[in-house]
């Protein structure tokens, strides 16, 4: 069988119909005559699209969506999309062809773990037959079918030549294409058949989709390597992996721009102390938005240092985007007076509570997306102020450990005097992070330890972040949306109790 296919990497957004269909006739447009065009998993939808599928209204929408798009004119087809049948919903695949859905597969097995919970919205099926196309026999695997064996080997015994596998598979930090590429090439090497594989692209929520659709051939070599976080169709192409740092930078700017994009905002804001993790959080906005779109409030209080001051005024001078500062001091002063704190923990969450009041009411008055800049290292062990440095409608960095974020603070070319400088909250004289938590680099590991492989903490050090963890719980479920660049997020993947017995006692601060 000689034909030929394109693999079409589209940004969905979840819900848009309409939009959905108008890329996906512009994906059509794209490919060559005669080609087959594959498009990602739920590509009508977006993915994924939640409780809107126990909606009969929407999925009337969705269906007179595919129906219209089946009568067009066009190159074949494969467009993923959830589809009814006896009174079930299936994640379904629709072969369009000649003015009409010539063909029809189900999704077998249904992902339910980490972020993935389609066993709530669709029926599995049973072992599905190939598809007539081309002359020969097409097997289409949805996603999760191809990480399984059966569902190829069935395909195989039924006669299949080729295999497409159209995918929603998100960003999980820089070795997730290695897995796809390693799964792909196991089915591949079973069967002997060559595999085409395409994925989305964008940002939805705290999902991010790289795209780095590929084929193999049938001994498993790479014939084609589409590029990430880039949208178009590509027939015959090959882009060079990248580096790790390269790419959760990517993810990181194109998961933001999305958020903020679709979600109707044009413009950015967030508080800059001089810090590394503020100091990121406007690189990737001022990438994903400009320079121009992106406003910074330096806020500081009597503990802040003319340090911090100088490094949060250059480094906005450094990315080109506008800055304010703003004393907090009559504030922090009127309300140590009226609530009687001077010192200790209640003072020193007061000044954040105060700066994120200033934020806020900032955002609201210009109509821009407050980015929160606390990382996964913080939001772990609770070292964030609820009401305060948590404020925000996005966080980038919200599943970005500390120690990757001086990486990607390094591969963006950040100065080196706001990456070196010992991390602080300033919220008291002399205080650094270490004066509460271990170094961060030993904090990571042993985050890395309980969190991404849920190992049993080893030592009294480990047992000590153990406890910060589970009693941080109550924050996370406050915290704003961050992007999933790590295989386990902190809030969607991780789903622990608040209350929890011998968990940890809870604060409030």
């Amino acid at each position: 069988m000689k034909c030929s296919f394109a693999l079409a990497q589209i940004n969905p957004t979840v819900g848009d119909i309409a939009g959905n269909a108008q890329r996906i006739r512009r994906a059509r447009r794209s490919a060559p005559s005669g080609a087959l065009l594959c498009l990602p998993e739920l590509a009508l939808t977006g993915y994924p699209p939640g409780d809107m599928l126990l909606n009969a209204t929407f999925l009337d929408a969705v269906e007179s969506a595919a129906q219209a798009l089946a009568a067009e004119e066009g190159p074949p087809t494969l467009l993923a999309t959830p589809w009814r049948r006896s009174g079930c919903l299936h994640n379904a695949a629709l072969l369009l062809e000649n003015g009409r859905v010539s063909g029809l597969v189900y999704k077998q097995v249904l992902p339910n773990y980490g972020v993935f919970d389609e066993k709530r919205w669709f029926a599995p099926s049973g072992p599905q037959a190939p598809l007539p196309w081309c002359g020969g026999r097409l097997g289409v695997l949805l996603c999760e079918d191809t990480w399984a064996p059966e569902p190829t080997a069935a395909l195989a015994e039924q006669g299949a030549n080729l295999l497409v596998s159209l995918n929603a598979s998100p960003f999980e930090g820089p070795d997730k294409h290695a897995r796809r590429l390693a799964t792909a090439r196991a089915r591949v090497a079973e069967v002997g058949l060559p595999l085409a594989y395409v994925n989305c692209v964008g940002g939805q929520d705290n999902l991010v989709f790289d795209g780095g659709s590929f084929a193999l051939d049938a001994g498993g070599a790479i014939v084609l390597q589409a590029p990430f976080f880039e949208e178009g169709t590509y027939i015959s192409t090959s882009h060079p992996l990248q580096e790790g740092s390269d790419l959760v930078y990517r993810a990181l700017v194109l998961a933001t721009r999305d958020y903020a994009r679709k979600n109707g905002f044009a413009r950015a804001l967030l508080g800059l102390s001089g810090g590394v993790d503020s100091a990121l959080v406007a690189a990737v906005a001022a990438d994903a938005l400009g320079p121009e779109a992106v406003t910074a409030l330096i806020l500081p209080s009597r503990f802040t240092s003319d340090r911090s001051l100088n490094d949060a005024r250059s480094l906005a001078d450094f990315l080109n985007v506008k800055y304010k500062e703003i004393s907090i001091e009559t504030l922090l002063k009127a309300m140590e007076e009226i609530l009687g704190l001077n010192a200790g923990l209640a003072h020193e969450n007061l000044q954040a509570r105060i700066r994120g009041t200033l934020l806020m009411a900032r955002a609201n008055e210009t109509g821009a997306l407050l980015l929160a800049t606390g990382n996964k290292s913080e939001l772990a062990v609770g070292y964030c102020t609820l009401y305060g440095d948590m404020c925000g409608g996005f966080a980038p960095l919200g599943d970005v450990y500390k120690t990757r974020v001086w990486a990607l603070a390094r591969h963006r070319g950040l100065p080196e005097a706001v990456i070196t400088r010992p991390p602080t909250a300033e919220l008291r004289e002399n205080q650094a992070d270490t004066d509460t938590l271990p170094p961060y680099d030993v904090l990571d590991r042993t985050l890395e330890a309980l969190v991404e492989r849920d190992a049993a903490p080893a030592g009294e050090e480990a047992a000590r972040v153990w406890r910060m963890l589970c009693a941080a719980e109550h924050k996370r479920r406050q915290a704003p949306p961050a992007p999933k660049v790590t295989s386990r997020a902190l809030r969607d993947d991780r789903r622990w109790p608040i209350t929890a017995g011998s968990g940890g006692s809870q604060t409030t601060t």
